[in-house]
């Protein structure tokens, strides 16, 4: 079961997100964050897409940014896998109350745009009154919301 989902996107182009970054990093990355793009040509971007990556997971926990800081969201990667989420402090206590297992996140990046999308998969213990009223419901309707092509 799907527990939450987030999307985030971060501009790169122009420059502003490097001056900004170079104020701001060690308040938003991790040691190991930093470490892991210090020597990659594409740093800027990269950190961008961690950034976005963060930002998408504070939405799929239903967080604010000030219940959670953006330090306690670590976007771990290695070469030969896919990146990972690791979460500390009161993030990761959020998100074993709402019952999240596993973490999926894919970030990207391409002229000028970072983005990432994180969806938590695992457990959600519903109300019982909300749940019978839902179980009673005698139909649903899931509508489209755009019809345009691809």
């Amino acid at each position: 079961m799907i527990v939450g989902m987030g999307l985030d996107i971060v501009e790169t182009r122009g420059g502003r997100w490097a001056r900004a970054l170079e104020s701001i990093e060690e308040q938003i990355f991790t040691p190991l964050e930093l470490a892991s793009c210090a020597d990659r040509v594409d740093r800027i971007d990269a950190l961008a897409a961690r950034f976005a990556a963060k930002e998408a997971c504070l939405k799929a926990l239903n967080a604010g940014i000030r219940q959670g800081a953006l330090r306690h969201i670590e976007i771990v990667s290695d070469p030969a896998t896919a990146p990972t989420i690791r979460l500390t402090g009161a993030l990761a206590l959020r998100a074993r109350a709402s019952g999240v297992r596993v973490a999926h996140v894919s970030l990207t990046h391409h002229e000028g745009l970072a983005a990432a999308v994180v969806i938590l998969e695992g457990t959600r213990k519903r109300a019982a009154a909300a749940s019978r009223q839902r179980r009673s419901a005698e139909s649903w309707t899931l509508e489209m919301v755009s019809s345009s092509p691809w």
